[in-house]
């Protein structure tokens, strides 16, 4: 029976390069477009990304090169993965992608893409290639064995080759079939735990399938698959290196290992930040752009210039009349930032001024996400 290792995962050997640095945190996840030629019906991208044009470096949404750039360095990343949809959907964004990381943060940047093998060609793998890419995976179709023979093409190039899959329980057979083709094909295989994505396009659940308790999106005897294809691997003397990539291993190493990175840098002197790598700060709001019901889409749809203006009128009247200098206007979330302290101590005073003070809890993240809000009455 394989062992767990200390990132609550199973493997074999050494974890693919492009693991190593994400378990530690390391790794910012660049999802570069939601478009992809498949339509898998356990597809975990969010109604947000799902078959849109859309970029997000981590939680951060993209607009330009320089989006990507910020949220490395808020992480200090010392690599990126690149994911979908399918990034050759847009070879040349993500070509041009990977010249720009490595040219701002050097060759041993390591990068790593997960791909179908529908678009795969020679052109394509070759611009990815020239570009810098390290290491690139292929989400090989169950049900189909149409574009397998590709992997021929993708090993003319001397990168590492892994092929990564969804521990689908039922799927046992067809994944065992994959394996007997792949196994002296590539480097490394990666069975990732099956969990049911809160999104309307997967039907998991629809098809039976159970979740394996209720704090977990973890499906019921998708690990047990993973447990089972490892031993026929070792059954059948494969020399392959497999991960089981657990749902515990995303949440418990590689995101709260991100989060106590990202924590760490991007903390202001007032903000306290606990084991877990949140922050507890003192917030300032209008009363019109509060958290509360449909507090996200206000902010959306709020009318920046506008508010900011607002935000530094106060600015001024704060540290002309309370003696508060360290305070900071935060752009994103329309908001004045201080250290919970102050904004306890002067609750009163900042109500009569006609703003909302609280105490908040919220992940260092780009989207600043709260956990806690307490308001200062």
């Amino acid at each position: 029976m394989a062992k767990k290792n200390k990132f609550h995962s199973y493997s074999n050997g050494k974890l693919p390069k492009g693991c190593r640095k994400c378990v530690k945190g390391k790794k910012l996840v660049i999802f570069l477009t939601g478009l992809c030629p498949r339509n898998c019906y356990f597809c975990p991208v969010s109604d947000q990304k799902f078959q849109k044009d859309v970029i997000f470096a981590n939680e951060k949404e993209v607009n330009n090169f320089e989006d990507i750039i910020e949220e490395a360095l808020a992480m200090n990343a010392k690599g990126a993965g690149i994911t979908g949809g399918d990034p050759l959907v847009k070879v040349g964004r993500v070509s041009e992608y990977i010249k720009k990381l490595k040219s701002n943060f050097g060759k041993k940047f390591h990068i790593h893409l997960y791909s179908s093998l529908n678009l795969v060609s020679k052109e394509n793998l070759e611009k990815l290639y020239s570009a810098g890419l390290d290491e690139i995976r292929f989400h090989l179709d169950f049900d189909s064995k149409e574009y397998w023979e590709r992997l021929k093409i993708v090993n003319e190039f001397s990168w590492d080759v892994g092929v990564e899959l969804p521990l689908i329980p039922g799927k046992e057979k067809e994944t065992k079939e994959i394996i007997d083709y792949i196994h002296n094909k590539i480097k490394f295989l990666n069975l990732n735990e099956l969990e049911v994505a809160d999104n309307e396009h997967s039907d998991l659940i629809d098809r039976g399938f159970e979740v394996k308790n209720q704090l977990s999106y973890a499906v019921k005897g998708s690990l047990e698959s993973g447990l089972e294809l490892m031993e026929y691997v070792k059954g059948k003397n494969y020399k392959i290196k497999i991960h089981v990539c657990t749902a515990k291993l995303k949440d418990a190493a590689q995101l709260s290992n991100r989060i106590k990175r990202e924590g760490e840098i991007i903390k202001r002197g007032f903000d306290i930040i606990d084991s877990e790598g949140l922050l507890t700060r003192g917030a300032l709001y209008l009363p019109e752009l509060a958290p509360g019901f449909s507090y996200r889409k206000k902010l959306k749809n709020a009318d920046k210039t506008e508010f900011i203006s607002k935000l530094k009128e106060f600015e001024k009247k704060i540290k002309k009349e309370l003696n508060l200098n360290e305070i900071v206007i935060d752009e994103n979330k329309l908001r004045i930032l201080l250290s919970g302290n102050n904004a306890i101590k002067n609750k009163v005073k900042l109500l009569e001024m006609g703003l909302l003070a609280a105490i908040v809890k919220e992940y260092p993240t780009a989207d600043q996400f709260e956990v806690e809000v307490e308001f200062l009455k």
